[in-house]
């Protein structure tokens, strides 16, 4: 028993510290945990009034990030911000990483909540899955946003994977669970460097923020998974091609990283397409130049 309570306020403690590092959301913001197929639980963040709009996240990071933009959206619109599966407080099932099947965690969080439709927006690893929530559901995808990611099978694919600085999509394993465990800060630390148009934006709350729930039992595993499923991703998405995106789409690309890229990848993808690139950002874009990209976000759903 005192085991129990010990752990009990170990994970409290975790959660206050980290929550207080970063910004926070909206008072009126509650989170739930909700149950979906197959025992899976979904980690949300749910505030505001209005038409609907989802905020998917990606690696290294956690639904936590959105947190400027959630502000701004949620005057007018009711915001849902979830945890990917095996990531930040949501569990950490043996399988289910590859983005078809996340996409289909979302529709059933919104489900849940008695959301029929909504704008669906995506940075890194949520871009992947955005495009595939749209891909399959577009009837009930208002717009769609897809921030500084690539998405697999679409073209370029081929090329894009080609460059040295995408190693990590093939990287995982037990051996490198092994080789990670308990560095997960270095680790972390590579994406933050490399990625950033300017590292010291990433500041030190943020790194140890994250960190935290990246050292949780299972996180890594579950992160290696989501990259080691681009390749079923990517035969999930040459199938999808077959019909082109008819929502409007917002392809938003750091000036550092991914750029114009990311509008050239959707317009392979989806037939009304707006680029936005943001300057003086690499791939970090709510932490590096936030007031740009919420400005970018809130246009595009301003626009009737």
């Amino acid at each position: 028993m005192c085991k129990f309570l010990l752990s009990i306020l170990i994970t409290i403690t975790f959660i206050t510290t980290a929550i207080a590092q970063v910004p926070p959301f909206p008072s009126d913001f509650h989170t739930q945990d909700i149950k979906i197929a197959d025992g899976v639980t979904i980690h949300v963040r749910v505030g505001g009034h209005g038409p609907a709009v989802v905020l998917i996240h990606g690696f290294a990071d956690t639904g936590d990030m959105w947190a400027p933009l959630a502000t701004d959206l949620s005057r007018d619109h009711t915001v849902v911000v979830p945890d990917l599966r095996g990531m930040g407080l949501s569990s950490h099932p043996t399988g289910g990483y590859d983005k078809k099947t996340q996409a289909g965690d979302i529709r059933a969080v919104l489900t849940q909540l008695d959301i029929d439709h909504a704008v669906v927006v995506g940075h890194d690893i949520g871009t992947m899955v955005a495009y595939a929530y749209a891909a399959q559901y577009p009837d009930k995808t208002d717009k769609l946003v897809v921030m500084d990611g690539p998405v697999p099978g679409i073209p370029p694919w081929n090329d894009i994977v080609r460059s040295p600085a995408l190693w990590h999509f093939s990287f995982g394993g037990p051996d490198v669970e092994r080789l990670v465990a308990g560095r997960e800060r270095i680790y972390l630390d590579r994406f933050w460097d490399e990625f950033a148009g300017d590292p010291s934006k990433i500041d030190e709350a943020t790194r140890v923020h994250y960190s935290k729930f990246y050292a949780l039992p299972g996180a890594m595993h579950s992160a290696f998974a989501q990259f080691l499923s681009i390749p079923q991703d990517v035969q999930d998405n040459q199938k999808s091609l077959a019909t082109k995106l008819s929502m409007p789409v917002l392809a938003i690309g750091g000036a550092k990283m991914f750029g114009a890229e990311e509008a050239v990848q959707m317009r392979n993808a989806a037939v009304n397409v707006t680029e936005v690139v943001i300057p003086n950002s690499g791939h970090w874009l709510m932490d590096e130049q936030p007031a740009a990209t919420v400005a970018a976000v809130r246009a595009f759903l301003d626009q009737k």
